[in-house]
């Protein structure tokens, strides 16, 4: 299997019938796969390199150091995981062993004045800064600039659905999205039976926005019963939809179940994950107008799944 590559600078820049091949290409990619590796994002390096020595010193330091940002009680939705805290193919009803990975976990950067209670209590929450040097602004930076490319991203999704290029925009006014740096130890040993990385799984939102580490290998994807290695190219971003589009799109879009796979004798890794998650309130109904899914609200969507990873 060969991972379809799209070019949202050149999407933006294209014309009329260049455009629309562009856009019907992006619609066969969500439709046969759900991922795609992106191009032409135009997020600064800069911005890139200074998260990923901002996350690099943040799980060098030592398990104390990282647990002054755990989260202060069981549900608090950012700060510190550490390792075998969470279980991710639990979203799915499968019982695992605990996913060798540690995280840290920030959210929104800013609170909207008309913000409900359950919002506040939940997406709202405070992201628990790590006394490092530098590491709020690069962090905050490059949150700023994932939101930015994730409604890029949501206006080439309108015009591969075939909708006004705007569609989405009342729907992500104030998105109630999270990034999230992962690191995933060594693994020196066997890990135990069906313990993996990061368990089979699908993401919440509209759309997740993966930053892997060049040349490290362990995200797959399931495809045909088997599961397929996805690269991690330089410069490059991997996109999947997730489970809020593709009830959106009443399954004309897949969400792909993937996974961090885990065996003996790997080295670490690092990832950084964007989820993209429309406005709490923003109601969620099929887009052709069917009742293949009920209607949801984002923000409860999202709370319920998250609360059925924690172990």
């Amino acid at each position: 299997m060969s991972f379809s590559t799209f070019n949202l600078a050149a999407f933006e820049t294209a014309h009329q019938d260049a455009r629309h091949v562009l856009a019907t290409d992006l619609d066969r990619i969500c439709r046969d796969t759900g991922f795609l590796l992106l191009e032409g994002h135009g997020v600064a390096q800069s911005t890139i390199d200074d998260m990923w020595a901002a996350a690099t010193a943040f799980f060098a330091q030592d398990a104390t150091d990282k647990r002054k940002v755990s989260p202060p009680y069981q549900g608090y939705p950012y700060g510190y995981l550490g390792p075998e805290t969470e279980a991710l193919a639990r979203s799915k009803g499968e019982e695992t062993p605990p996913d060798l990975k540690e995280s840290f976990n920030g959210g929104p950067l800013a609170v909207p004045q008309d913000a409900g209670d359950d919002a506040r209590a939940f997406c709202y929450q405070p992201t628990l800064w790590p006394d490092l040097p530098g590491f709020r602004p690069a962090w905050e930076a490059y949150y700023s600039a994932m939101e930015a490319l994730a409604a890029r991203v949501m206006r080439a999704f309108a015009a591969a659905l075939q909708l006004p290029d705007g569609y989405f925009a009342p729907f992500i006014a104030h998105p109630i999205s999270a990034l999230r740096a992962l690191h995933y130890p060594a693994t020196d040993t066997a890990p135990l039976d069906r313990q993996q990385r990061a368990g089979a799984h699908t993401d919440y939102g509209s759309l997740t926005i993966l930053l892997p580490q060049p040349g490290r290998k362990g995200l797959q994807v399931m495809r045909d019963d088997s599961w397929i290695d996805v690269p991690a190219h330089e410069g490059t971003f991997v996109i999947n939809i997730g489970d809020l589009m593709a009830r959106w799109t009443a399954d004309r879009w897949v969400s792909t179940m993937h996974r961090v796979v885990a065996h003996p004798g790997q080295p670490p890794r690092q990832s950084l994950a964007f989820f993209h998650q429309p406005d709490w309130d923003a109601e969620i109904t099929p887009l052709d107008g069917s009742d293949t899914y009920a209607p949801v609200c984002s923000g409860p969507y999202l709370m319920q799944k998250f609360q059925a990873t924690g172990v």
